[in-house]
């Protein structure tokens, strides 16, 4: 097979050997639809799915365009959930859609509700832009003098290290030039930052008018789906989500954020619980028992199938993969992988059991590491109880997937199942 590098002109197709099978298990590998909506040939629909609600949810009547705050577990395939949601025929239909990542239009380590503004208008524009459209001439005027504002302003901030030839240019490099730059220049940054502070309600204003612009033209309402904001920590989550939020929803088109699952476990929670979507775990088994739930197991049993010939993995060997997952699809595939590279190693035809309990056993090396005396006593206690409760200890270890969320009638939880040799 040719060495394709990056994972451009990617062929979705079942492996028949471990070099193929261990690209197919990728942990970041997208699972872009197909046209009209077709789902990706790797992607497997889970059991009653939350995503249909946040489509029900987005197809129905409104007042105010509305907003959306959605999240899940690290590996349980949001991303991958929301670039089907954006590519449903009648979403398609109703909204005139944009999909982008935060990482790219700013730092998310250190990011701030201003960014988020900013790149809402930035990215509104230039994909505008970018499909064929035109804006009004008065409303480039406005652009213009808004960015005349901020470019004067900035340059006394920053004490001429703006070029003339930055401060001249049009407004599409302008935007583009202001999101690299909020993204690699901390000074800039802040810089900018302290401009836009200043006229929130301005900012706010110009999303507006090119949102209603957009809608004249295209009859349909922007909506626009923000990614990868569930990865900045618990206090800048409620920094933007709970100390912002009025500011967060003043945009005149319909919004999804993705939001930290920190927030969801939080006293901050109450600031978008209803307009709030989690996308839980599969359950494998139920609160009171470990009987295997065989809808779960066999939704994790397709997404190794489409993915690598059966013959490549001996069927206790897959079972145990299943199980050792948690429910968690982004887990399967490192357990998979791992093994896959085990049996390579050994120069076996086949994944074995020790290959996938070697996988394991890499796990909870992981979680020793970072795990003190009471994130034990806690996972022991869990671990009996399946209780999920409010539990300031308990909110990193959910984070770190050391506890998993599940969800039947009641919100349960349960430990990773790697873990459970190490108590």
């Amino acid at each position: 097979m040719k060495n394709r590098g990056i994972m451009t002109g990617f062929e979705y197709q079942k492996a028949n050997d471990f070099d193929r099978a261990w690209l197919n298990f990728e942990l970041d590998l997208p699972l872009r639809p197909g046209e009209n909506g077709k789902p990706n040939p790797f992607y497997i629909d889970r059991p009653g799915n939350p995503i249909n609600e946040l489509v029900d949810a987005l197809l129905a009547p409104f007042y105010r365009p509305p907003k959306f705050f959605f999240s899940g577990h690290r590996g349980c395939g949001k991303s991958t959930e929301l670039q089907r949601l954006m590519s449903h025929p009648e979403i398609q239909r109703k909204y005139w859609t944009i999909n982008f990542s935060i990482r790219d239009e700013t730092d998310i380590i250190d990011l701030d509700f201003r960014d988020v503004l900013l790149a809402i208008g930035s990215r509104l524009y230039r994909e505008y832009r970018k499909r064929g459209g035109e804006l009004s001439e008065q409303l480039m005027r406005e652009l213009e003098r808004w960015k005349g504002k901020v470019e004067k302003h900035t340059s006394t901030i920053l004490d001429g290290r703006i070029s003339s030839t930055e401060l001249g240019a049009s407004i599409d490099a302008f935007f583009a030039s202001a999101g690299l730059k909020m993204k690699l220049e901390p000074a800039t940054r802040v810089e900018l930052r302290q401009v836009v502070e200043t006229d929130i309600t301005g900012l706010i204003a110009l999303i507006n008018h090119i949102a209603s612009a957009i809608y004249t033209q295209e009859r349909r309402m922007p909506l626009i789906l923000i990614d990868d904001m569930d990865k900045p920590d618990l206090e800048r989550a409620r920094a933007i989500f709970h100390d912002r939020r009025e500011i967060m929803i003043q945009p005149n088109c319909a919004i999804v954020y993705t939001v930290s699952s920190a927030l969801f476990y939080s006293k901050e929670f109450d600031s978008i619980r209803d307009q709030a979507l989690f996308l839980p775990n599969i359950n494998l088994h139920t609160a009171t028992d470990d009987k295997h739930m065989h809808e779960g197991y066999l939704t994790l049993e397709r997404f190794i199938n489409v993915r690598i010939n059966r013959d490549l993995i001996q069927p206790a060997a897959l079972e145990m993969a299943i199980a050792t997952s948690g429910g968690v699809f982004r887990e399967l595939a490192r357990i998979m992988r791992t093994a896959i590279g085990r049996a390579r190693r050994r120069k076996s035809a086949q994944i074995e059991m020790e290959d996938v309990e070697w996988s394991a056993a890499e796990i909870r090396n992981e979680y020793r590491r970072i795990l003190d005396r009471e994130d034990v006593k806690l996972l022991k206690k869990v671990n009996e109880t399946k209780k999920l409760e409010y539990n300031e200890r308990m909110m990193p270890l959910l984070q770190l997937l050391a506890i998993l969320e599940y969800r039947d009638q009641e919100n349960w939880c349960d430990i990773h199942p790697a873990l459970r040799k190490m108590l």
